[in-house]
């Protein structure tokens, strides 16, 4: 298990490009946030860069593209203090993707996707990205989600191979692991050239 932590994405990309993985299941991509919009805890751009060197299932999600990264609010830059802020602990503070930067994400993943030469399963959480995105909760924005699941959708190139798929439940449920590990299963078990 890796955590989302920027270090953490390029310690999982570099096994998966070494050939010491069966598969990944990506489910935390917030990384992409931090890095698009200025968090501390970025991806590079070189995330999803092993899917175009390597024929591993790999079954991924959208969990927490709903938050960007920052130390303690007094950390937060000035030009975002006006937006929707949770203090998550004295030392993190998460801030809500607007929906402008939820379509701009949903390009920038569905792109990387595109360059898949493997099996590829891509899973949106349609009850919430996050425990904070759930219904009731300080992040819950279903036009922001829409807007990232549409422009992940309209952006990547659907195939047998590459596939992008609504999954009616939240991330953090059991019916969506239940989802994850159907699909991985699914598309570990088949053949590939």
């Amino acid at each position: 298990m890796f955590h989302a932590t920027g270090i953490g994405g390029q310690s999982m990309e570099k096994l998966a490009a070494s050939g010491y993985l069966a598969g990944v299941l990506d489910i935390t991509t917030t990384e992409v946030c931090d890095l698009l919009f200025g968090g501390i805890l970025p991806a590079t751009e070189e995330r999803f860069g092993f899917l175009a060197q390597s024929t591993l299932p790999y079954v991924g999600s959208c969990g927490a593209l709903d938050m960007v990264n920052f130390a303690g609010i007094d950390t937060v830059p000035e030009k975002y203090r006006h937006r929707n802020l949770y203090v998550h602990n004295p030392q993190i503070t998460l801030m809500r993707t607007t929906v402008d930067e939820n379509v701009a994400m949903g390009k920038w993943i569905g792109e990387r996707l595109n360059r898949s030469i493997g099996p590829v399963r891509f899973l949106l959480p349609l009850g919430g990205v996050s425990l904070l995105d759930a219904p009731g909760q300080a992040f819950h924005d279903p036009q922001a989600d829409a807007a990232l699941f549409d422009a992940i959708e309209s952006t990547v190139q659907q195939s047998d191979e590459r596939q992008v798929l609504r999954v009616p439940h939240a991330i953090n449920s059991p019916e969506f692991c239940s989802e994850v590990v159907r699909h991985f299963h699914e598309i570990s078990q088949r053949p590939f050239v």
